[in-house]
């Protein structure tokens, strides 16, 4: 092919340079539109997303080290108090004997439903497997510190809002449901009942064979938990509560 004065083939080395380049271009745009610290689209516009700061995970991490410790030196204790095998346990509480042994081990962390089957099988209360901290007459629960558990899948947090320093009859919760979350917790020991407040969102609350009953932000709900009971978050937002369980005993 004859090609004029000054004009040369358009190689694949001369389409590579082109398209890079109009790639980079295009790549600058979209970033200087982009808000500083890196964001992400939400509904209403551009939000700002924090990194995580290495302090910040250090002290999740060392959480839940210490909260795995804590768990597993428990149940071995309260395991042996009652002359049970892992055997025996992992019966009664329907947790294998492999999962109890890594528990022990601090090995594993365990879910919510699975302390919750572990606690009935034992009978004891949840609190119980958390651990036991010195009696003072005042208490500060620095958030950093909380113990917070979780559900297997993340989207369902309770924190404790109490001291481990002795047995009480009524505990008090922090709860977080993120958005699609369904957690079927498992029945308490016979008398229990749990005092619910909805602070954020619409929390969806199935008990026993009753219909789901709605709690839109302020309601709250008492009922007796000695029965499969199920929270689902079926809205547009997370969803915080607060819960106060109350165990059997002599009347407050």
């Amino acid at each position: 092919m004859k090609l004029k004065p000054g004009h040369r083939l358009w190689t694949v080395a001369d389409s590579y340079a082109f398209h890079l380049t109009e790639y980079i271009t295009f790549s600058s745009t979209i970033l200087a539109r982009l808000p500083p610290n890196g964001g992400r689209r939400a509904q209403g516009g551009w939000r700002t997303v924090k990194p995580k700061t290495k302090a910040t995970e250090k002290a999740t991490e060392s959480e839940a080290v210490e909260l795995k410790r804590r768990v597993g030196e428990n149940l071995e204790l309260l395991r042996r108090q009652r002359g049970l095998s892992l055997e025996r346990l992992a019966a009664r509480a329907g947790v294998s004997r492999a999962m109890l042994g890594q528990i022990e081990a601090g090995e594993s962390a365990p879910t919510i439903a699975v302390l919750w089957k572990i606690a009935r099988g034992l009978g004891v209360r949840f609190a119980d497997l958390l651990g036991n901290e010195p009696e003072q007459a005042v208490v500060v629960l620095p958030q950093a510190s909380a113990k917070v558990l979780r559900s297997q899948d993340g989207r369902f947090e309770s924190r404790a809002l109490f001291p481990f320093d002795r047995e009480r009859r009524a505990e008090f919760y922090e709860l977080r449901m993120k958005v699609g979350c369904i957690e079927q917790a498992e029945p308490h020991p016979e008398g229990t009942y749990e005092n619910l407040i909805v602070q954020q969102g619409c929390l969806e609350l199935t008990i026993g064979d009753h219909p789901p009953v709605r709690l839109p932000a302020g309601d709250a709900v008492y009922f007796r938990a000695d029965v499969p009971h199920i929270y689902a978050n079926q809205g547009t937002e997370e969803v915080r509560a607060y819960l106060v369980m109350t165990y059997a005993g002599p009347r407050l």
